[in-house]
């Protein structure tokens, strides 16, 4: 009797794993939908359309991106949390996917328990900007212009617990300065008010900055990345003035829990070619620098970036109201 039973096990167990790459070998035969749970048009979605059109021509079926904003991300997080585990709906989002649960009272996911990841995609460097009429050209000249007016000078922040609000909060406690930190929904309005000058700074990803800063509506100063940027040579790094400053928003793929082992294979398989072909310059001309590695690098990865930011929200206080 327990001679059957072990071979009805084993069976099982046999046809559940032939099936497992059966469909990993079939997989996609139909759209992949890629949400991101932003507004068109800032750097991450710029990325995750860059990495969906390489899939789509990799894979032979279409990627195509659904913008799900609201809820500083979580609306459209919550929409492949409870997606089928088939690979067939997943999300494409920046650091502020693992740090907004940080800061907010309710989620209605855990992104440990409720996702897969997939594939780490991209690190992007940030910038600090300023308005043009400021007298600050460094990190040195904003610190010193920041003492010598102690909470009044701006800083935008894109969204509650993103990458740019917690560089924002390193650099004040770095510096030991005194600034209002102003929160704004998404980065296109933040850099409107900073051209405009009602708002003094903003520390995002390079790309977004960069065009403004070349067109001369504002200043880029420093870069928060080790080393400078390749986008903007001339422009020093702020850990010349600060050492050991040194922060970066990130890109990853993500699928929901329980995507078969096979599936989140192929697709960082592809994820890593597309990002040592073409794209990996595309994204450097961007101020972007392409990462690859296996899925289990990327889980601890982002293990250890919750754990840093973790640190950052509870000292800065950081919360959603």
């Amino acid at each position: 009797m327990q001679r059957k039973s072990f071979i009805k096990l084993a069976m099982g167990t046999l046809a559940m794993t032939i099936a497992g790459m059966a469909s990993a070998q079939a997989y996609p035969n139909k759209t992949v939908k890629v949400v991101i749970p932003f507004p068109p048009g800032g750097t991450l979605d710029t990325v995750g359309r860059q990495l969906a059109q390489k899939l789509s021509e990799q894979m032979g079926q279409s990627f195509i991106i659904e913008n799900r904003p609201g809820g500083n991300g979580v609306i459209g997080g919550d929409v492949v949390a409870k997606a089928p585990a088939d690979g067939y709906t997943l999300l494409f989002n920046a650091s502020t996917f693992t740090t907004a649960p940080m800061t907010m009272k309710t989620v209605p996911y855990s992104v440990d328990k409720d996702f897969t990841p997939v594939a780490l995609v991209a690190k992007a460097p940030l910038s600090v900007a300023v308005n043009k009429r400021l007298p600050i050209t460094d990190i040195k000249s904003l610190i010193s212009y920041a003492k010598a007016n102690p909470g009044k000078m701006s800083f935008a922040v894109g969204s509650i617990g993103s990458a740019g609000h917690l560089s924002t909060e390193l650099l004040k406690r770095a510096g030991k300065l005194d600034y209002l930190i102003v929160p704004y929904k998404g980065t296109a309005p933040a850099f409107q008010d900073l051209i405009g000058g009602q708002i003094d700074g903003f520390i995002d990803p390079i790309l977004g900055s960069l065009q403004y800063h070349k067109s001369g509506m504002l200043r880029v100063v420093a870069v928060t990345s080790a080393e400078r940027a390749a986008s903007l040579p001339d422009v020093p790094t702020v850990g010349e003035t600060i050492p050991g400053y040194e922060f970066y928003s990130w890109y990853g793929l993500w699928g929901p829990a329980k995507l078969p082992a096979d599936i989140s294979k192929k697709l960082n398989t592809e994820v890593n070619k597309a990002l040592s072909g073409d794209m990996k310059e595309k994204l450097k001309e961007q101020g972007i620098l392409a990462t690859t590695g296996t899925s289990e690098d990327f889980a601890k990865f982002q293990k250890a970036d919750m754990e840093r930011s973790q640190k950052i929200v509870t000292e800065g206080k950081i919360r959603v109201e």
